[in-house]
């Protein structure tokens, strides 16, 4: 039996700067059944410079006079709001994740006690970002929107050589744009990430819906970051693309369902099945009154249910021998 799916429920920054939604987020992550609730941690003086203009999705979703600078200062997590949001983690059961966007939160974040670090797509080109989270030796779960094989490869080269080995690492099939059309998912590109690298291989999710989340899982997915919110008509620049507590509880369900039909790949008869196979599969019968000592021919012998007698697939065994009593119609033949 394989390792449940790790599900992370992506707040990020949804929590638009109010703990109080934050710790609701949490709650909600909780009640859903997902293994974790990931936030951000950044500060806007090392994240961005003041005239780096927004996002498309980014201006289409918030006020497009804002500067990307002031929108994010006004989305940050101060330290003791990660304390106390670790500390709701610990009493609704969930545990904290976030993604570190710069070298003092991944500070921050090893000194909170963090156990799994995720390196958010922007971030797989920084060469000392990964050398500062591969230098904590800790499980490391990568995203690689907007990445080549290429730039997969030296990202897991640095983070290699730094100390996570690719048994501490996962890494996360990913598309940045919000929300991602279906035509841009590539979804098989999982798969190849998996099959060149050698890693566990999970899909951080950005598309509306949750679909292509329960395809990824059972396409092999062993991780799962889906973005959600309270209410996806709240301003910022992520609610739109982001399921409501509803959709992820019914994501995490059918995640668990479709882990539990996977199996374990052996084809054999289940025991819910077994029961009913007299009734569904047929055996060879007289198709008339047959004397005894007549030879059986293709005209007196026909298969029927139940499966009470012997096999049809011991037809030709059967043709031409003779009969060693006399059968009525419908009568199981016997050897």
């Amino acid at each position: 039996m394989r390792e449940r799916v790790f599900i992370i429920a992506e707040a990020g920054v949804n929590h638009n700067g109010s703990l109080v939604l934050a710790k609701k987020l949490v709650e909600e992550a909780a009640r859903a059944g997902a293994d974790a609730v990931k936030f951000q941690t950044f500060r806007a003086e090392t994240l961005v410079s003041p005239e780096t203009p927004k996002a498309a999705y980014q201006q289409q979703t918030t006020d497009a006079e804002e500067s990307q600078f002031d929108m994010i200062r006004r989305l940050e997590l101060s330290p003791a709001a990660h304390r106390e949001l670790i500390e709701h983690c610990r009493k609704m059961g969930i545990q904290f994740l976030s993604s570190p966007f710069d070298l003092d939160s991944i500070d921050l974040l090893a000194e909170l006690g963090l156990e799994i670090f995720k390196i958010p797509s922007g971030e797989i080109t920084n060469l000392p970002y990964l050398l500062k989270v591969g230098n904590l030796r800790k499980p490391t779960i990568l995203s690689t929107g907007m990445a080549t094989m290429a730039e997969i490869a030296a990202a897991i080269k640095v983070l290699e050589e730094a100390g996570v080995g690719r048994d501490m690492l996962t890494v996360l099939h990913c598309n940045t744009e919000y929300p991602t059309p279906m035509s841009d998912v590539n979804l098989r590109a999982m798969l190849s990430i998996r099959e060149e690298f050698g890693v566990k291989v999970g899909y951080s999710d950005h598309t509306l819906g949750s679909e292509v989340s329960i395809a990824a899982v059972a396409l092999g997915a062993r991780v799962i970051e889906k973005h959600f919110t309270l209410d996806s008509a709240l301003p910022g620049p992520d609610h739109r693309a982001s399921l409501e507590p509803a959709g992820l509880q019914e994501m995490v369900t059918a995640i668990r369902h479709i882990e539990v039909a996977l199996g374990d790949g052996y084809k054999r008869p289940s025991a819910s099945e077994r029961k009913n196979l007299p009734f569904v599969r047929k055996a060879i019968v007289a198709a008339r009154d047959i004397a005894e000592g007549e030879t059986f021919v293709e005209g007196s012998l026909t298969v029927k249910r139940p499966a009470k007698g012997l096999s049809p697939m011991l037809w030709d065994e059967i043709i031409g021998r003779r009969a060693k009593r006399a059968y009525r119609a419908g009568e199981p033949i016997e050897r």
